[in-house]
Formats: C-alpha cells, sequence, structure tokens
C-alpha cells in the first residue's frame, strides 16, 4: 500500500490523514471517543476533499472548453493555409488526442497527486500499451507515409483491401472511405501504405469496357458497325483512342465481342451503364439475338 503511495507521490498532508483513521478507529473500538471530534474531523477531511474536486471538475470543464476552441482554431488555421484536406484531418486527429492527454494530466494534478511522478508513471503505462498495441504504431507510420507519398487523398476513389470507395479522412490509425452503397469503412493506415492500392482519380480519363455476347451465325461486322454508330454519336466518348470492337472469343453458347473506348473519369459509370442499355435496345431492334445457355443431347440408336 505504501509502495503504491509512494509511486504517485500523494502530498504528505494527504498522508497524515492515515493515522489518523487509526486512531479514531481504535477510539471507537475502545468505546473512549468523543464524536463531536469525529464528526468536526470528517467535515475537515470532506472539505478538503470537495475542494479537491471542484478545482479538478473546473479545470475539466475549462480544458474542454479550450481544447473545442483550440480544434477550431485549428482548423480555421489550416483552411485559411488551403493544406490538403488529407493533412488537415490527420493533424486534427493528433493534436486531439495529445490535447485530451494533457486534460487528463491536468485533471489528476488538481485532485492533488503529484504530475511529474503521475507522468512517468503514464509514460512507463504508455510504453507497455505501446508493445501491446504495436500494430497501432505501424498505423500511425503508415498514415505519415501517406501523407507524404500521397498515394491518395481525401475525395479520390480508391480500391484497396478488398473495398472501394472515396477517400472521406485519413486520420491517426485510419483511413475511412465512404463506398458506393453507403457504408463507412475504416482501413488501417499500416495496411494501406504498404499494401496495393487502384487510385481511379489520379488521370484524368478512364477507359470503359464491355463484354457482350451474340449467337452463332449472327452478323458480327452488323453488330461490330451499330456498337461503333453508338459510341461515336455519344460526346463523352473520346475520339482518341478512336473505341475498338473486336471478336474477343469463341464461347460454347455465344461469341462474345469485346468494347472499349475513353471517357473523362466522371463520366465512367453513366456510359458504362447508359451505353450498355443502348446496346441491347439497338441490337434487338435490328434482329441480332443474345445467346442463352445450351445444351446439346445425341441420342444413341440402338
Amino acid at each position: 500500500m505504501m509502495n503504491l503511495l509512494q509511486a504517485v507521490e500523494i502530498p504528505s498532508d494527504s498522508l497524515k490523514v492515515l493515522p489518523k483513521v487509526a486512531e479514531i478507529t481504535k477510539g471507537v473500538a475502545e468505546g473512549n471517543v468523543h464524536w463531536d471530534q469525529v464528526i468536526t474531523q470528517m467535515i475537515s477531511w470532506s472539505l478538503d476533499a470537495g475542494k479537491h474536486i471542484l478545482v479538478a471538475l473546473v479545470v475539466y470543464l475549462i480544458g474542454h472548453y479550450l481544447i473545442k476552441l483550440l480544434n477550431y482554431l485549428l482548423a480555421r488555421f489550416l483552411e485559411r493555409r488551403k493544406v490538403e484536406i488529407s493533412v488537415q484531418t490527420f493533424v486534427r486527429s493528433f493534436v486531439s488526442i495529445l490535447l485530451q492527454v494533457l486534460l487528463i494530466i491536468s485533471v489528476v494534478g488538481a485532485l492533488g497527486v503529484n504530475t511529474t511522478s503521475f507522468a512517468a508513471l503514464l509514460a512507463s503505462f504508455g510504453v507497455a500499451i505501446g508493445m501491446a498495441l504495436s500494430g497501432n504504431l505501424q498505423n500511425f507510420a503508415g498514415g505519415i507515409i501517406i501523407l507524404f507519398l500521397k498515394p491518395y487523398k481525401v475525395g479520390d476513389w480508391v480500391e484497396a483491401q478488398g473495398t472501394s470507395g472515396a477517400v472521406q479522412a485519413i486520420q491517426i490509425f485510419h483511413t475511412i472511405l465512404l463506398t458506393a452503397d453507403g457504408k463507412l469503412i475504416y482501413v488501417p493506415n499500416g495496411a494501406m501504405s504498404s499494401g496495393t492500392i487502384t487510385n481511379y482519380t489520379l488521370t484524368p480519363t478512364r477507359r470503359v469496357e464491355w463484354v457482350i455476347g451474340i449467337e452463332y451465325g449472327e452478323d458480327v461486322e452488323k453488330a461490330r458497325k451499330l456498337v461503333l454508330d453508338i459510341l461515336q454519336s455519344d460526346k463523352r466518348v473520346k475520339d482518341d483512342p478512336a473505341p475498338t470492337v473486336v471478336l474477343s472469343e469463341l464461347n460454347n453458347s455465344s461469341v462474345d465481342m469485346t468494347i472499349r473506348c475513353w471517357v473523362d473519369n466522371d463520366d465512367y459509370w453513366n456510359v458504362l451503364f447508359q451505353t450498355r442499355e443502348k446496346i441491347y435496345n439497338t441490337f434487338n431492334a435490328n434482329g441480332i439475338g443474345f445467346p442463352f445457355p445450351q445444351v446439346t443431347v445425341h441420342q444413341a440408336r440402338g
């Protein structure tokens, strides 16, 4: 018990309470204690403890307000300096955690505990936690690598670690992705910095590709001309490189045509879905049939 008290160096005035408590307890047991003195002493202790608690509460409330104010001022400063959103989210997350730790130390100091020894104890505890959570240290280092190398930034559409989405924030431990169906996914920065990342936003254009199957016996050249007419009439499709339509494979039940064209990044999804629908309607209108799986059964003659 004393070793623990010495480790955090509780003030000497507080340590004087222990022998007094033992003395009063002994007096109660022997029946020779004056209750008015006990009540007076208890009130004195309560007032002293209440003073420390009240001060700690005031420190917490003021500190909490100051942290919100500093975070707001930091955000405004970074915005006025036109710092990248990726760096802003990382710095704000790091500063917020640091200020919260300082507030905890201040509150503990206001309770009467020696903050120097408490800080040393907290540092030792932090080392132990750091060893246990070495993965988070890797994620922290990964976040710094991402900010310096910039494989992606906030707003980019990326594919990594088996998921894809728009980068919402780069925090000190995680990168937050917003998927196409509205889900927020937290991906560790360590994995993001060391794994394969596909960034679809870095280049201004993107290639769209379809594989369309038609029935055996259909006129491939006619189908090719219909597709090219669709693509060339679409102003979103680039002329250079020119669209291509090739016979790519002869499958069991279909003749597959691979269609490729280039569009601006922002037009990718609309062109992908709308052109597929146009091809389907145009082929139906011109009598070009789409295949379905078929099985030919030969009956042996006995």
